[in-house]
């Protein structure tokens, strides 16, 4: 009976070390998961928030495409006063028909035809009564009629025909043409390829200053970008309308294309260490 009360004792002393053991082991996990979890946050809050280096330098780049144009844009108002609007707007209608009837024949397509605008206001003019020896009656606005105008805006994709087409609409009597520009249909590809070469020049400029500074590029910290249009070829005695626009389109001039010149600089950024 005595061993078997020493036996329980002791089991019951070894029992309580044990649960102690574990109870430490516990205590020490938790902690340890405590200090991971608090890091693990810690580093997440500073991603969040951005900290600027200590350390920078900025370079710049610049990546310049040439493209010879693919399309000629203009555009062509036809304007007409009448008294009534809808008078004015016949006379509208039918010039314009015969525009679009010659554009259309010179294969200029629905699609690169569009109007931009159209007007339609009334015309009024001031009438001062007669004044009589005891009084002046104030004078007051009389309307004479009404002036609608519509604008065109036409794309010709045959860059060469641009001034036979200039020379045909003064012919059916549109003598408000104006706004000749050369174009590069698709110029998102060429400001891409700019870009690139911005990039290139500015990586490579930062590359170098860090191989004289003796230090190391870390990442990128800021970027931006100035420029990727077009400066077009300039064209004398465009753009002008009226009287003048249609003595220059009766000249049936050959208008040359040049070039078109993208042009893109970029900013970069760069954290050293």
């Amino acid at each position: 009976m005595e061993n078997y009360n020493d036996d329980r004792t002791n089991n019951v002393v070894f029992s309580s070390k044990f649960s102690w053991l574990w109870v430490t082991v516990g205590v020490l996990l938790a902690i340890f998961l405590l200090a991971k979890a608090m890091h693990e946050f810690r580093l997440y809050s500073q991603e969040g928030r951005y900290s600027y280096p200590s350390s920078v330098i900025t370079v710049s780049g610049e990546g310049e495409v040439t493209a010879i144009p693919d399309v000629a844009a203009f555009t062509f108002t036809i304007s007409e006063e009448a008294l009534t609007v809808d008078e004015a707007q016949k006379e509208v209608t039918s010039k314009e028909g015969k525009a679009l009837e010659f554009l259309k024949s010179n294969n200029i397509e629905d699609k690169d035809i569009k109007t931009i605008e159209y007007n339609i206001s009334p015309k009024y003019e001031f009438v001062q009564e007669t004044c009589t020896a005891f009084r002046c009656p104030p004078g007051r606005q009389v309307l004479k009629g009404y002036t609608v105008s519509e604008t065109v805006s036409v794309k010709v994709r045959e860059t060469a025909n641009a001034g036979s087409l200039l020379q045909g609409l003064g012919s059916v009597g549109v003598s408000n043409v104006s706004g000749l520009l050369f174009t590069v249909d698709d110029e998102d590809v060429l400001k891409s390829d700019a870009r690139k070469m911005a990039i290139e020049d500015a990586q490579n400029k930062a590359e170098k200053l860090a191989e004289d500074l003796g230090v190391k590029l870390v990442r990128i910290t800021s970027f931006h970008e100035d420029g990727g249009y077009p400066i077009p070829f300039a064209k004398d005695g465009l753009g002008m309308g009226g009287d003048m626009m249609r003595e220059s389109v009766l000249a049936a001039p050959a208008i040359p294309p040049g070039e078109n010149e993208i042009i893109s600089r970029v900013n970069i950024s760069y954290e050293i260490r």
